[in-house]
């Protein structure tokens, strides 16, 4: 049966690859369609020069394909982390699955039934299981090197959208009509055109200026200005990696939990509090400390890793840190709260992040399944399946501490159901389970509540749940201390 099923995967970045893989192994066809010319997605082609990985590589790998020797950095550049996409796109044969230069304009859902007896289902896609005998997908895909070419139509009978985050819809704030670039004579563009540009073309344009990034992100500059960050130096963050084991999430409350775990969170909660980890950083000496607490944004996917020397260079005056909440432009810079004296500056880069359900929600050509994606908050069930979209899995939209770990894990899950070992719930006891988890995690992000970032402060959990679903032993280490007390990496999954 699994050969028969045309399967579609929409990206060939890290999450594309890895559902191809786990397709393959299951023994589908999947198609892989990517709108560029090689694999890598953001890694490949919108990356600052220098950038690398904001976590370990211990936690950033395959489950069954290790970093090579010569890799000996904790974080490699991103010169060498796209190296080990490649390689492993090469190492299991997943090339020829792929069309590069293929862009999916949009999908539309074929089915001799109106929305309104869709919403009626009881169970997803009608049946529970991934495949309908009558719906299918009709994708509209563009070459993008003839793009005077009429765009093809496919159809097929599953969509994995792994499209990404980062990229396509840029996140720029919005100002009053006399108060934002308009006004301004120099140039402000977001982080995503300087990523675009060569080494040589961006150490040109940012050449003799002065240049001021709003956000705190990897850039050729790093300031911040309008949003203020807990950063992490790279040794603390790797240690802070050791420690996500089971005991560490016993301080955290989950979803559908019982009385004995929720007293333990309770208890053990004051461990984890901002103070423990003043004595780390220069944010106070600067006057950086954000009005949020660390766990707070730690659950709403914020937590940075600072380049090296930063706060030297901070020290030493090329870099200049304001601590501001809002800001507009002037003929000659930007001014920060309505303070009268601007700071002036010839460009600006907006670092302020992308929109990603924008972009899932503009794939659909139907109205009703857009509105799935923005008329909710609530997460997705399993952190890739709408409850109420039909034969689509959505892979690399969640976040986690180690995007790689959680997309693969869930990339095994995906390909599990897909070859019919399992059913999902029903529609309505997935919707109640995903506002559980948005409930839960609501208490610690408050206002910066993403549903993207779920399973950051449960990653163990959430694959507990995952290896339950597909009959696996969620407990991966081999007696009881390292259980609770190691840390949990990729190899611990292997050969699920």
């Amino acid at each position: 049966m699994a050969g028969d099923k045309q399967i579609a995967v929409v990206g060939a970045g890290i999450s594309g690859l890895l559902a191809c893989k786990h397709l393959m192994e299951k023994g589908f066809r999947p198609v892989v369609f990517e709108s560029r010319s090689c694999v890598g997605g953001v890694w490949a082609f919108q990356t600052v020069e220098s950038t690398k990985l904001q976590t370990p590589k211990t936690y950033y790998q395959f489950s069954d394909f290790a970093w090579p020797p010569s890799v000996t950095a904790a974080f490699p550049d991103h010169n060498q982390v796209w190296q080990y996409i490649y390689s492993y796109s090469v190492y299991f044969n997943l090339i020829p699955a792929i069309k590069f230069n293929h862009k999916v304009v949009a999908i539309d859902y074929s089915l001799p039934l109106d929305d309104e007896k869709i919403c009626g289902w009881d169970e997803w896609g009608g049946n529970g299981g991934p495949f309908s005998v009558e719906g299918k997908w009709k994708m509209l895909v563009q070459h993008t090197v003839y793009p005077l070419e009429a765009p093809k139509v496919f159809e097929v009978d599953f969509v994995i959208l792994c499209n990404g985050n980062y990229s396509d819809f840029p996140n720029v704030p919005q100002f009053p009509i006399d108060k934002g670039p308009k006004v301004f004579d120099g140039v402000a563009i977001h982080s995503m055109d300087y990523a675009t540009m060569t080494t040589i073309d961006a150490a040109e344009f940012i050449k003799g200026k002065r240049v001021t990034v709003v956000g705190f992100q990897k850039s050729a500059i790093d300031i911040a200005v309008e949003t203020v960050h807990w950063t992490v130096p790279e040794h603390l963050n790797e240690l802070s990696f050791r420690n996500l084991n089971r005991f560490s999430e016993l301080m955290i409350h989950k979803p559908r939990e019982g009385f004995f775990l929720w007293l333990l969170a309770i208890l053990l909660y004051p461990l984890v509090t901002s103070s423990s980890f003043r004595q780390f950083f220069e944010l106070i000496k600067h006057n950086m400390i954000p009005k949020h607490g660390f766990i707070t944004q730690l659950a709403s996917c914020m937590l940075p890793v600072l380049p090296p020397n930063f706060y030297e260079r901070v020290e030493e005056g090329s870099i200049v840190l304001k601590n501001s909440q809002s800001f507009h432009f002037s003929r000659n810079g930007i001014v920060l709260d309505d303070d009268p004296l601007p700071i002036e500056t010839d460009i600006v880069i907006f670092a302020t992040g992308f929109r990603p359900d924008e972009k899932i929600a503009k794939i659909f050509k139907s109205t009703f399944f857009q509105g799935c994606i923005f008329g909710s908050s609530t997460p997705f069930y399993r952190e890739c399946i709408h409850p109420r979209i039909p034969q689509v899995a959505i892979l690399g939209y969640s976040e986690s501490p180690a995007n790689l770990f959680a997309t693969e894990m869930r990339s095994k899950w995906l390909a599990h159901f897909m070859a019919g070992n399992m059913k999902l719930p029903t529609i309505s006891a997935m919707e109640e389970d995903t506002i559980k988890w948005e409930m839960c995690m609501r208490q610690y992000a408050f206002k910066s509540y993403k549903r993207a970032c779920i399973g950051l402060l449960l990653q163990i959990h959430s694959n507990d749940l995952l290896c339950n679903d597909m009959g696996c032993n969620p407990r991966r280490k081999s007696w009881f201390l390292p259980e609770l007390f190691a840390p949990y990496v990729p190899p611990d999954y292997a050969n699920l």
